[in-house]
């Protein structure tokens, strides 16, 4: 690599006026309530409109608008909050990238070395750089003395980085004569020149990546919309029907006929869903958050559980980040530090460590203990979560003597340092004198020693020894371990240890159920490419062989293995800018991948290639260098713990435990709520139809309007919510089956071969440009008034109508099989049933028979006349006592069957009876609930005055909408028989060779 060119300049204040800025802060944005107010009720007003429909003008009853006046205001304030929450979250990462960047440090100015405000640094400036210190800016190293530099929330690296002033790497992040802005010095100290500051450094880069990514809308949201849209068409098409035949046919005024249109789209319109929606993924996420995962974007509780490929970084996601001794040789006896698994082959050549086994493992621990120069930084709270100042393999050194030495704060005071050569690259091994100790490279020490310690006492080194040192060596090192070797002063033993940076407690078996559910798990990290194929091998995620591991089996070239019986691969971070379209598919024709030495671009560039082929895309990391991927990702997942203050920023989730075990419990709880989500839309929108043929009848059999507007208010406000809200706490139908399901919107040949045909389709129609570049300055996005134009168009269109009623796997929140049953199946008779009671109950009260109200029903009100029918005088009194007993029949009989649809409803994957539909004790909470308040809406003189209801209504009412409820109930059994048995429920296809036995135990697993 070629050394950058260093201008050295004197430093103005031009240049130090805040030149380490990240990045500009926007101006404060105000939030206007006002621009969420339109309404229909709105609209209504405009044109003088009554929209309480049917109401006696000299009535006391409450109008549409007057009821709905507060609801509106309420949902202004909502969306107006969640606007201010976006503005503000992008001014909340920038915020969290300054705090990587440290205050103060030292430079040398005029020959002295002075302490300034790393805010004043220029380019130029020779920083003093040591132990301890946060990197000010990118920094060229011109020299150094052992200097070392954690790197690992910008590469993934778990080990330090040793700094030197030569170089000989060519990729930037792994030059090992630069030290970037935000990293930290683990060790030795040394000297820079400043080449880059603010947005120029790479943090600078990462931030600017990550602030300029916008994630795209959430599966749940797409879906919400569409579904809103079509019953918006569908609603404005009906309305404008039949103001038109109002118009003209029934010959009403423009007032009537446009109050009648309006009235007819508000039945169609469920009021109450979005409130539903958000409540119930109000409560799911906070189910979640007893289950340590955050969710900091409602929707990204159901986003979680759509997900079809989970990438991951390695270094604190899957493995702990921290180094951990597990196994040690001495005395010619191999120990384990950690629990193995039962039956397997280190199990069974080895023992527990214990340092009052042998002098040998006594000496040993000693040793451990006062020979690293990594230390604690306090000795308050649990070994395990403290925090250590030094190099990570000395850190796993010290973190096991310190668990396993009583004595260990006291050990340092014991054995006082004489004398100390530090580790390095050439020597590969360090010294310090005590009266003893020696530790590091195997091979290197044991050239060093003439005797080993046998348990007992040192006794000569022999070639019997030195290959039994051989063997152990080999054992570990090939299931890439690091291996250290310790020596004492006096030289009387021989000892051998191993250490790793593990996978965390639980990963294999969380990797295994996301792939049993049918989710793919990839690794992303900046990792070493075998040391993430290592660690991939270990926890599920690589089962079967590589091209190179079949080429070796098979004995033949690489390029003759074919293609199709490679499913495995490991690609390496320098590769990916040259990689070709053609390419990347042949890389996610793959069932397990990992992407090694990876750049925050990389991983930026990989989500956006999986989620071109169609994937939901979750991604976890913790540094800073996975923030522009999680902002980017349908779900970002960060760790709490252990991650950076911008990947939580950027992230829409996270781990509050940093335990990626935790990601499959929110798979399952993501899955849970969409399956109560769906069964609560079904729920919800089912009683839209009664509602809608309440208005239609009233223009085509020209009978009183069954269903006021304000009745339809509280129906969908009122009794519905009570009940639709209790499915945020079912179980499901079957827990053991719900993770064996795939991704309900599977990525297949079949859909990947449809995405692209349909993005050539917009190539075709000049939608998109093919050549353009999204990330340029120059380009110009699409305006959002031709988005809306094009969006307009899009229904009167043939590709419209052809991809919407396209065969696909997929599995919508809102579906034709959940249409069907609510506007045709269960609408269609809970309307009948409605009508039943509608009829009876003016008939039993009043004696007005069907055939009359439609003869003369579209008159009743207060500007209606009396009549007589059979020598009986009908007065407007008695037509509006009339109409209020229908009124409260309807409204009572939809409640009523809407109880025995909300059981119905809860069976999905079955048949609508069994324990699981009575398991969930807030569904009868929420009928309680429900059936009391509409009780109280008919029964109670006070409140229906209001409401226009009759409180003498006879309790025969109930039970005619009880039959027709059981009606119901036993045709949905019918039903599902039916469906089950011509369209089965599809699983997952199963993955072999996943190995579901735990996670060995770490020292912190067991405390």
């Amino acid at each position: 690599m070629t050394e950058p060119h260093i201008q050295i300049v004197e430093p103005k204040p031009a240049l130090a006026s805040n030149p380490q800025a990240v990045a500009p802060k926007k101006e404060g944005k105000s939030v206007s309530v006002t621009e969420h107010l339109l309404s229909i009720q709105d609209v209504a007003s405009k044109y003088s409109v009554d929209v309480n429909e049917g109401k006696p003008q000299d009535s006391q009853g409450l109008t549409a608008a007057e009821a709905a006046k507060p609801i509106l205001l309420g949902v202004a304030l909502m969306n107006a909050a969640i606007e201010f929450y976006q503005e503000q979250k992008s001014a909340a990462i920038l915020d969290s990238f300054l705090n990587l960047i440290p205050t103060q440090c030292y430079v040398i100015r005029d020959g002295k070395t002075t302490q300034i405000s790393a805010k004043e640094l220029v380019l130029g400036d020779v920083v003093v750089v040591r132990s301890g210190d946060k990197i000010p800016a990118d920094l060229l190293v011109i020299g150094s003395t052992e200097l070392k530099v954690d790197n690992s929330s910008l590469t993934g690296e778990a080990d330090p980085q040793e700094r030197q002033k030569r170089n000989t790497f060519e990729n930037p992040l792994e030059a090992t004569n630069l030290v970037f802005n935000g990293t930290l010095a683990v060790a030795g100290n040394g000297y820079g020149i400043v080449i880059r500051t603010g947005d120029n450094t790479v943090i600078g880069q990462i931030a600017s990546l990550t602030s300029n990514e916008e994630r795209r809308e959430s599966p749940l949201s797409v879906e919400i919309d569409t579904f809103v849209k079509l019953i918006a068409g569908v609603a404005g098409v009906t309305a404008i029907i039949f103001f038109i035949i109002a118009m003209t046919v029934k010959a009403q005024g423009i007032s009537n006929s446009m109050n009648f249109a309006i009235g007819t789209f508000v039945s169609f319109v469920p009021e109450g869903l979005p409130a539903t929606v958000t409540m119930l993924l109000t409560f799911a996420a906070a189910r979640m958050a007893k289950r340590q995962v955050l969710c900091k974007d409602l929707q990204g509780v159901e986003t979680l559980g759509a997900i079809t490929l989970l990438a991951t970084d390695k270094t604190g996601t899957l493995t702990r980040n921290q180094m951990t001794l597990t196994f040690v040789w001495t005395g010619l006896k191999l120990y384990f530090a950690q629990n193995l698994a039962e039956g397997s082959y280190e199990a069974q050549i080895a023992s527990p460590f214990d340092m009052n086994d042998s002098a040998a493992a006594n000496e040993l621990i000693h040793v451990a203990a006062i020979n690293p120069t990594a230390k604690f930084t306090s000795f308050e709270g649990p070994i395990a979560t403290r925090e250590i100042l030094g190099d990570a393999t000395e850190a796993g050194l010290i973190r096991f003597a310190a668990q396993k030495l009583p004595n260990y704060e006291t050990a340092q005071d014991q054995y006082p340092k004489v004398f100390e050569i530090p580790f390095n690259s050439s020597n590969k091994w360090a010294m310090t004198i005590h009266k003893k100790k020696h530790s590091t490279a195997p091979e290197r020490v044991l050239k060093l020693c003439s005797t080993i310690h046998d348990g007992q006492k040192a006794v000569p080194l022999t070639s019997q020894h030195n290959a039994q040192f051989d063997e152990m060596y080999t054992l570990f090192a090939s299931k890439g371990h690091r291996v250290l070797a310790f020596a004492c002063l006096a030289l009387p033993e021989r000892t051998s240890q191993r250490t790793l940076n593990p996978p965390k407690h639980g990963v294999r078996e969380a990797v295994g159920k996301c792939r049993a559910a049918g989710i793919r798990v990839m690794m992303v990290t900046g990792d070493h490419p075998l040391t993430a194929e290592a660690i991939g091998r270990k926890i599920n995620m690589m089962l079967t062989d590589t091209k190179p591991m079949i080429a070796k089996k098979r004995g033949i070239p690489e390029s003759e293995v074919p293609e199709s019986d490679v499913n495995a691969i490991v690609i390496h971070g320098d590769t990916i800018d040259r990689l070709t379209d053609a390419e990347w598919e042949n890389i996610f024709d793959k069932e397990e991948i990992i992407f090694a030495r990876t750049s925050p671009k990389h991983k930026l560039d990989i989500v956006k290639r999986a989620q071109g082929r169609g994937h939901i895309v979750g991604v976890t990391g913790d540094g800073v260098n996975d923030s522009p991927a999680l902002k980017k990702a349908d779900l970002g997942i960060a760790m709490n713990i252990s991650g950076s203050d911008v990947s939580k920023e950027a992230a829409a989730m996270i781990l509050l435990d940093d335990n990626f075990a935790s990601t499959v419990a929110g798979i399952e709880e993501g899955r849970l709520i969409f399956q109560n989500l769906k069964k609560s839309i079904q729920y919800t929108i089912t009683h839209t139809m009664p509602e809608a043929w309440a208005n239609l009848l009233y223009i085509i059999l020209s009978i009183p309007l069954p269903l006021s507007s304000i009745l339809i208010l509280v129906v969908d406000l009122g009794f519905e919510l009570f009940i639709a809200l209790s499915y945020a706490f079912d179980v499901s139908e079957n827990p053991a089956g719900l993770m064996m399901l795939p991704p309900r919107k599977p990525v297949t040949p079949q859909s990947v071969e449809r995405l692209h045909r349909r993005r050539q389709l917009d190539i075709d129609e000049g939608i998109i440009d093919p050549e353009a570049d999204e990330s340029d300055e120059s380009h110009v996005p699409e305006s959002k008034f031709s988005k809306m134009i094009r969006s307009l168009k899009k229904p009167f269109t043939k590709r419209y109508w052809t991809e919407a009623f396209e065969k696909t796997e997929d599995e919508v929140l809102i579906d034709g099989q959940v249409l069907s049953y609510a506007y045709i199946e269960a609408g269609t008779i809970q309307t009948l049933g409605c009508l039943t009671c509608f009829f009876f109950a003016m008939w039993y009260h009043c004696g007005i028979t069907p055939k009359e109200t439609m003869q003369y029903g579209a008159n009743w009100g207060s500007d209606g006349n009396d009549y007589t029918v059979d020598g009986r005088n009908v007065t407007v009194a008695v037509q509006n006592d009339a109409l209020a007993y229908g009124q409260s029949a309807y409204y009572l009989a939809l409640m009523f069957q809407q109880c025995f649809n909300h059981f119905i409803c809860k069976a999905r994957l079955t048949h609508p009876y069994g324990s699981f539909m009575f398991k969930n004790k807030w569904s009868f909470v929420g009928i309680l609930g429900g059936g009391i308040f509409s009780l109280l809406i008919v029964y109670i003189p006070p409140v229906n005055v209001a409401f226009l209801t009759n409180w003498r209504l006879t309790p025969y009412v109930w039970l005619i909408a009880m039959a027709w409820g059981l009606f119901l109930y036993v045709y949905a059994i019918g039903r599902s028989y039916l469906k089950l048995k011509f369209a089965p429920i599809k699983y997952a296809p199963e993955v072999g060779g996943l190995q579901m036995f735990p996670t060995r135990y770490s020292f912190d697993a067991k405390k």
